[in-house]
């Protein structure tokens, strides 16, 4: 690919042709364990900070370039990574630098996940992507699509999944140890600073910062007035049209374990109870997110389940599974992050960066947990890359994009209270409401059409 090509070129014959990972064999297939990989991180703030050193320390990574709408979150990337060539638009890196890097990360607001990571994986390049995978159920389904095709290495940032506790609930899960699950609960409350929006948008605009290009930034949402401590670069995770709210940031971290546990697919129905001032206030409704949402999903059951399907429920924003549930417990407390799966010879609490525990705790108390070796969560990614474990990483998109799906469609069910849902996951489409599927594909701003999404 030319390195002079326009964002406009680009964007019509690159993007949009779905430029073949045949076109780079060399970079599909497993590196050297002695080569160093190049690599080019997009999002250098915040979270994006924390994954481009974090897979900058690996002894076998170059970070060659990097990319952010924002020169000032860039700085300090580039006080830390002198020879790295810099891009505030991602289009343009991959124009320019699309022959001479191996992987990406991309870590940035959710609204652009799918659209980079999309056009990465056309190019044949590994991908370590951010949770959620997408902001929209469908391009959670084209991204798997995509990543299986491509036939790269891929993570998503679940860095948890890696941890030995949450492996370890896994094993128990799986061997029987607490029998056939028969409901689980999911909860996320810690302090709701990023979700912060509770009105509608602003009615003012302030000057662009001169070292921030907010068109890009929007990049395939509509374009909005800008506004300084309101979107960028804090705060997006709670307007809808950036962010998938608290569900979004926290499901795909605590959702995880039961998810892949259990063995779980599509839900068959969904239904949400949300804050009633949000529910009530049309003008929030179109901006936000609403400030605490309880999800039950009704997933088929499997051959862990105790029945022919199970009941989920994710809470958040202070709502906690029913008191009744915390006395199984033996008098703790619930933990402000968890998960608490409940089966017919005993209960699982894995707390939330924490550990497992059993109830009850005479019956499990000969129970030895397994032993697992540790993972880092990014070194692993890279070192599927050399081809050191072949190929095999703890979230690939295999994994991350039906996992995604599950959080996604709780964020179509909050916008429809207290009706259920009936989801055909095949066709990914509700059967029953059909004006909620508006909210499994969006529309792209046009000029920023990728194709497949």
């Amino acid at each position: 690919m030319s390195s002079i090509i326009s964002r406009r070129r680009f964007l019509k014959r690159g993007v949009a042709a779905g430029v073949a990972a045949v076109a780079f064999p060399d970079l599909v297939r497993a590196k050297s364990p002695n080569a160093m990989i190049q690599h080019a991180s997009i999002g250098t703030g915040g979270m994006g900070w924390a994954d481009l050193n974090s897979i900058g320390i690996h002894p076998r990574i170059q970070i060659v370039a990097f990319c952010d709408v924002d020169k000032r979150r860039m700085a300090a990337a580039a006080r830390k990574f002198p020879g790295a060539r810099q891009y505030q638009d991602w289009r343009e890196l991959f124009a320019k630098e699309g022959d001479r890097i191996d992987s990406v990360n991309v870590t940035v607001p959710d609204h652009m996940h799918a659209p980079i990571t999309k056009t990465a994986l056309a190019m044949g390049k590994h991908v370590y992507c951010q949770k959620p995978l997408t902001h929209d159920i469908y391009e959670a389904r084209m991204i798997t699509a995509a990543a299986r095709e491509a036939g790269v290495v891929t993570q998503m940032g679940t860095q948890l999944a890696s941890l030995i506790p949450e492996r370890q609930a896994v094993r128990l899960v799986r061997g029987g140890v607490i029998g056939k699950v028969k409901e689980v609960f999911l909860w996320s409350n810690k302090d709701p600073w990023r979700y912060r929006p509770k009105g509608p948008r602003p009615d003012k605009t302030d000057p662009v910062p001169e070292e921030l290009n907010w068109d890009w930034w929007c990049g395939t949402a509509p374009v909005r007035p800008y506004v300084h401590d309101t979107y960028h670069a804090t705060w997006w995770r709670g307007w809808l049209d950036f962010g998938c709210g608290w569900l979004g940031d926290m499901g795909c971290h605590i959702m995880d374990m039961s998810f892949r546990a259990l063995g779980l697919s599509a839900p068959l129905a969904t239904e949400a109870e949300v804050e009633p001032e949000w529910r009530d206030d049309p003008a929030r409704r179109r901006e936000t997110f609403p400030t605490w949402q309880v999800v039950r999903y009704t997933y088929p059951g499997t051959e862990l389940t105790a029945g022919k399907t199970i009941r989920i429920t994710w809470s958040d924003g202070g709502k906690y599974p029913p008191p009744e549930k915390e006395a199984l417990l033996e008098g703790g407390k619930f933990p402000q992050q968890a998960a608490l799966l409940i089966g017919e010879e005993g209960t699982l609490l894995h707390t939330h960066g924490g550990g497992v525990a059993l109830y009850p705790q005479e019956k499990f108390k000969n129970i030895t947990l397994p032993e697992l070796a540790p993972q880092n969560h990014y070194h692993q990614y890279v070192d599927a890359i050399l081809g050191k474990e072949g190929g095999r990483t703890e979230s690939p998109f295999s994994h991350a994009g039906p996992l995604t799906e599950m959080v996604l469609a709780g964020t179509v069910a909050l916008r429809f209270p207290s009706q259920e849902l009936k989801w055909d996951g095949a066709n990914m489409n509700v059967t029953n409401v059909s004006e909620a599927n508006r909210y499994v594909r969006r529309t792209y701003r046009s000029g920023w059409e990728v194709e497949g999404l």
